[in-house]
């Protein structure tokens, strides 16, 4: 019985082997072709906003294991051995990130600055230092917490894969003590989710907030982390109801799963919402120049305005009218698109923190066809991240009959 599941697991419909791939050398293509032909900017701008959405994407769909695992929520067994799978993008997600630095100059404005003092802060050495170090923490905690879960998942499962196997023998000839087992895989996951915290905040504040050095927000750190735990929900969310709809695997979650997730999302859509408007505000309010000029470039400048409104429509109002509806919450299909549409909305808002900074003058949208291409690569590495996770832990994707969630 494990054989023919496992063997339906691993047999996926042609075009979903083939277009994470055909997405991913699409996307280099576009980024490698555009630097060629000149629009050098443009390419490694695109580059940093689709490093960002989805690293943050990956990062925040590993939140919902642990959160879950700590709080001991029995629903979430099925999604939380998906949101395990976005481990699988750190890797790429922090060969990407070391990329980015080779074009400093194209994504980096304030090394054409006059800092007044920021140096110490804002040099690339300790920048690149300290991101990759925090990075390298998160990732740590990540894997050691991955590694503790998959004892417990593959102990009541059995393993399939060459990898699982190995991991498998290896515990079976020398077994651990389950109790110090759960106890480590909790402290882990706790530790993840407080670096979690400080790394996506150090990120916020390098790559988005410092693209205009002489603006902060002492707020700013702790609505990069909303954002990113709200678009990793939306992320484990699609993927999830990508796979319950597949006929080509067993990965089935009820109605009452996907119900709770939505609810989730829809808890985050309203936290993200909320910090969007103390951040606002509090500066509003205040009416400080050096704050104001960066608020009003991007919410009432042309071209800017429209873009604030579309995200904020599509991020927030539109999402806050349809989610209260408790039946659009269990429909795996509606749910696909309006998690897409919150991702792309996010895409748009990273778009609308950073590039103003370098079009100061625009009158029109600096919004390309090389967005879209580059996007769509970022997007392709994800999905075959995930797919190599699911291929070595094809297990993961079968719920035994009585095992606890």
């Amino acid at each position: 019985m494990t054989e023919n599941i496992n063997s339906t697991a691993r047999t996926p419909s042609n075009w979903m082997t083939l277009l994470p791939a055909i997405l991913a050398v699409a996307g280099i293509a576009v980024f490698v072709l555009q630097i060629t032909a000149g629009a050098t900017a443009r390419a490694w701008q695109s580059y940093l906003i689709n490093l960002l959405l989805f690293t943050a994407i990956a990062h925040g769909a590993v939140l919902f294991s642990t959160l879950m695992n700590t709080v001991h929520a029995r629903w979430s067994g099925p999604l939380s051995d998906l949101a395990e799978a976005f481990t699988a993008f750190f890797p790429v997600s922090f060969l990407l990130f070391l990329i980015l630095f080779a074009g400093q100059g194209n994504v980096f404005p304030w090394l054409h600055h006059e800092l007044h003092g920021k140096e110490v802060w804002l040099n690339l050495p300790f920048m690149l230092s300290r991101d990759a170090a925090g990075l390298l923490l998160l990732y740590g905690f990540g894997f050691a917490y991955l590694y503790h879960a998959l004892y417990f998942k593959l102990k009541a499962r059995g393993a399939s894969g060459k990898r699982a196997s190995r991991m498998l023998q290896r515990w079976q000839a020398n077994p651990p003590d389950e109790a110090r087992f759960k106890s480590r895989m909790t402290r882990f996951g706790i530790l993840y989710m407080l670096t979690f915290a400080v790394v996506l905040s150090l990120l916020g504040y390098d790559l988005v907030m410092a693209a205009d050095p002489h603006w902060y927000s002492t707020l700013f750190g702790a609505y990069s982390f909303v954002k990113a735990v709200y678009v990793g929900f939306g992320g484990l969310i699609i993927f999830a109801a990508i796979l319950h709809l597949s006929p080509h695997n067993g990965y089935r979650l009820k109605s009452s799963q996907f119900h709770d997730i939505g609810k989730l999302f829809f808890a985050f859509c309203l936290v993200w919402a909320d910090f969007f408007y103390a951040q606002f505000v509090v500066i509003w309010y205040g009416n400080i120049p050096e704050e104001t000029a960066y608020i009003i470039e991007r919410t009432m400048a042309t071209p800017w305005r429209a873009l604030a409104w579309t995200v904020f429509g599509v991020c927030f109002i539109g999402p806050f009218l349809i989610l209260i509806n408790k039946k659009i919450k269990t429909l795996p299909a509606a749910m696909i698109v309006i998690c897409g549409l919150v991702i792309i909305g996010m895409w748009l808002e990273h778009f609308l923190l950073i590039v103003p900074a370098f079009y100061p003058h625009s009158e029109v949208l600096p919004l390309s066809w090389i967005d879209l291409g580059v996007g769509l690569g970022f997007l392709g590495l994800l999905a075959l991240a995930l797919k190599y996770y699911l291929r070595q832990f094809p297990e993961l994707l079968h719920q035994r009959a009585g095992e606890e969630h």
